[in-house]
């Protein structure tokens, strides 16, 4: 069974709400406490602005979630620094404590929001839907909840590569010398760790031990093979990063955003390396827009948000209760593409010691 059906950011004010107003939202941990949903709406129209962070437009179709929510609501989606990764956002956070220009949400790894949480950096909320998130998808006083998820998969530049490789085993294949990518730094990016950790599952590691995913990585940059390029929308269209390790919900965005341009890219998930992860989204403790902030968490977790991520070929965290209310868009359910298998998810003793692992050792397997 698939995720999604197992159980598994200059950013300025356009307006301020009133002091009280403020007060009040920043120390809501459900709409139920500002006295509803229609008074969240109210203070955060008040606000309106939210700023935001590390949110490309192509990533899990946030474009069109950003501009279905300013569509609803009077307030302004301000994000800087699209491509930012996981680390920066946390980095922003702590660096502009107290500043206007701080980020009101996060959208993070799931070891940066775990690790995020224990620096008690986020505010505790919880969204109406908040019965219907697994209770292992969530930080149980809502500090974190995870969003949406997919596996790590191959893309693949098929009018430059005369084989697509579908599995890690085939990457280190000769005919792919200087063709292969990650989408970032495993030590600062969600995705690209995940890669890492999938290629560990394919080469006889586990959740305890992502080791041997560092040292495939360290063969595969010793044949020349990985290349030190991160791989974003403009290298894939360019052929620049020619085969991509990433999301399977990127890849296949990558797929439909480029047929046009002539590109044909292929997705497969590596069946000797099934590896799935979620996201997680937090609200700043110190958000300078808190009922934005938490308007911007309902609307995410509402079945429009829901599936506008699925839309991008993503599997939102509600998509089980989704499928049985029937409320799950199924033309976009039927685009995901295929898996095998019900995923498994590492623990955070297993995320801790996963992340120690690669600070330590993942540049001196890849220098």
């Amino acid at each position: 069974m698939a995720l999604g059906t197992a159980a598994l950011t200059t950013l300025s004010a356009c307006g301020a709400a009133p002091e009280e107003d403020a007060s009040s939202a920043a120390t809501a941990t459900s709409a139920a406490d500002l006295g509803g949903l229609k008074e969240l709406v109210a203070a955060a129209e008040k606000e309106g602005t939210l700023n935001a962070i590390a949110l490309p437009p192509d990533w899990a179709n946030y474009g069109e979630v950003i501009k279905a929510f300013e569509a609803k609501y009077k307030v302004k989606v301000s994000v800087e620094n699209p491509d930012a990764s996981s680390s920066d956002e946390i980095s922003a956070v702590k660096s502009r404590k107290g500043q206007k220009r701080a980020p009101d949400v996060l959208d993070l790894g799931i070891s940066f929001a775990r690790s995020g949480a224990a620096e008690k950096l986020f505010a505790p909320y919880k969204v109406e839907a908040w019965d219907k998130i697994p209770d292992s998808q969530k930080e149980k006083d809502g500090l974190w909840f995870n969003d949406y998820g997919g596996y790590v998969s191959i893309g693949c530049d098929a009018g430059r590569i005369k084989t697509c490789p579908e599995t890690f085993a085939d990457l280190l294949k000769p005919e792919y010398k200087g063709k292969v990518a990650l989408n970032g730094n495993p030590t600062k990016a969600g995705s690209a760790f995940g890669g890492v950790y999938a290629a560990s599952l394919a080469n006889k590691g586990s959740f305890g031990d992502i080791q041997p995913g560092i040292d495939f990585f360290g063969k595969l940059k010793k044949s020349g093979n990985f290349i030190p390029v991160e791989s974003t929308p403009a290298t894939v269209e360019k052929g620049e990063t020619p085969i991509s390790i990433d999301w399977d919900y990127l890849n296949a965005g990558y797929a439909d955003q480029f047929k046009s341009k002539g590109v044909d890219w292929k997705v497969a998930v590596p069946a000797d390396g099934v590896y799935a992860q979620y996201y997680s989204q937090a609200i700043n403790k110190e958000a300078p827009h808190p009922a934005a902030a938490r308007l911007w968490m309902e609307f995410l977790y509402s079945t429009e948000g829901q599936n506008l991520w699925l839309k991008g070929y993503a599997r939102p965290v509600l998509l089980p209760s989704m499928t049985t209310e029937g409320t799950a868009d199924k033309t976009f359910v039927t685009k995901l593409p295929a898996v095998e298998g019900t995923p498994t998810f590492p623990t955070s003793e297993e995320l801790d010691k996963a992340n120690a692992d690669l600070a330590e050792n993942w540049d001196k397997a890849v220098s």
